[in-house]
C-alpha cells in the first residue's frame, strides 16, 4: 500500500503558511522549504503562519481522516513561550477546561494535560527571534490535547492570563519533533509513521 503513498515529516518554520499555494506575493508557504514534493501531497491539519513545529503531509487521505476526526483523539502536545510566570492556578485552567470563542460563539475545551518546562527546552532559536524585555519574564509551558480547534492553544493561554509569544508543536502521538530544526523536512515509511501515530 505505501508505494502508492507519500509520507513526509516537516518543522514548519515560523512565518510559513501551511499549504503550497500564496495568496500574496510575500507570503511564504511549503513551496519555499527547497524540497520538491510530489504535486498530490497535502498537510495533514494545520500550524497556522505564527506557529512553529511538526506538520504531517501525505496524499494518502486515510491517514489525514484517522488524525483530523476528533472520535480518534490523538494526542498533540505544544511547547509555549507565555509572557510572564504561568502560574499553578493557570496550569489548573488549562488541565480543567476553558471557555474559549470559536467563531461567534463559545466552547468549553476539553480536560488537557499541562505542565511547566525549564527554560532552554532545546528547542532552536526562532528567526526572528521572540522579542526580548529585560524586565518582563517569560515562561515555558507543554500543553497536550486531544482536540484542535482554531487557534485553541493561544486563546486558551490568553484567557489564563499568560498570552503566547511562541508556539511550537513538539509531538503528535509518539511522533517527535526530537533531531530536527526547522525548515527541516524528513520523508517516512507508512508503516513506520502509523506505528508512531498508532493508526
Amino acid at each position: 500500500m505505501d508505494k502508492n503513498y507519500n509520507y513526509y515529516v516537516i518543522f514548519k518554520p515560523y512565518g510559513v503558511l501551511s499549504q503550497f499555494s500564496r495568496p500574496e506575493p510575500h507570503h511564504k508557504t511549503l513551496a519555499d522549504l527547497g524540497f520538491k514534493f510530489p504535486k498530490d501531497v497535502y498537510p495533514v491539519g494545520r500550524l497556522d503562519k505564527d506557529s512553529e513545529g511538526l506538520l504531517i503531509l501525505t496524499n494518502d487521505k486515510k491517514l489525514n481522516h484517522q488524525l483530523l476526526n476528533p472520535d480518534f483523539a490523538h494526542s498533540r502536545a505544544y511547547a509555549a513561550q507565555v509572557d510572564g510566570q504561568m502560574t499553578d492556578e493557570g496550569i489548573d485552567m488549562l488541565e480543567n477546561g476553558i471557555d474559549i470563542k470559536l467563531g461567534k460563539t463559545m466552547y468549553r475545551t476539553m480536560a488537557a494535560k499541562a505542565k511547566l518546562l525549564p527554560e532552554g527546552i532545546g528547542l532552536p532559536e526562532r528567526d526572528p527571534p521572540v522579542r526580548y524585555r529585560k524586565m518582563l519574564p517569560t515562561s515555558w509551558i507543554e500543553l497536550t490535547l486531544i482536540e484542535g480547534k482554531n487557534r485553541q492553544v493561544r486563546k486558551m493561554c490568553a484567557k489564563t492570563g499568560f498570552p503566547v509569544l511562541r508556539l511550537v508543536r513538539t509531538r503528535i502521538e509518539k511522533l517527535h519533533l526530537e533531531g530536527m530544526k526547522s525548515g527541516d523536512v524528513k520523508e517516512m515509511e507508512g508503516a513506520d509513521l502509523r506505528g508512531l501515530l498508532g493508526v
